[in-house]
């Protein structure tokens, strides 16, 4: 298997992925994906993340290669879904495989339809709805 990028994300995002994690039920293999990568990462204070990095409410444009199309979403929580006409669930398998990763980086990850790649091309930084409870 080959060795994953490094990843870097804000503990801000840290803690509203766990608090959404213990209010919903992912499948196990799914949560354990979630976790391992949550584990990789570096995390640092939201003030401190670099402005080319992928965090929740980031609308990155990336490239599978498998499709040879690129794709541009809005990486966001469940339940702020409906806030983006882009949006893309961090649970989803290639959400949570875009998190934390840089513009210029790329990944493969093994999915049901076989490996992809991406390759993230541009990130934007967009004002971050909050999680209320």
């Amino acid at each position: 298997m080959a060795r994953k990028p490094n990843i870097t994300i804000s503990y801000e995002d840290l803690r509203d992925i766990e608090d959404q994690l213990s209010k919903i039920k992912l499948p196990s293999e799914r949560y354990d994906e979630l976790e391992k990568e949550l584990i990789r990462a570096k995390v640092v204070n939201q003030k401190d993340l670099a402005p080319d990095v992928v965090a929740i409410g980031s609308q990155v444009t990336f490239k599978i290669s498998k499709f040879d199309k690129h794709l541009t979403k809005t990486l966001c929580l469940p339940l702020d879904m409906n806030k983006y006409d882009d949006g893309i669930s961090i649970f989803a398998p290639i959400g949570s495989a875009l998190l934390g990763l840089r513009a210029g980086q790329k990944i493969r990850w093994n999915t049901q339809s076989g490996e992809q790649h991406i390759d993230i091309l541009e990130v934007k930084r967009k004002v971050r709805y909050l999680v209320c409870e």
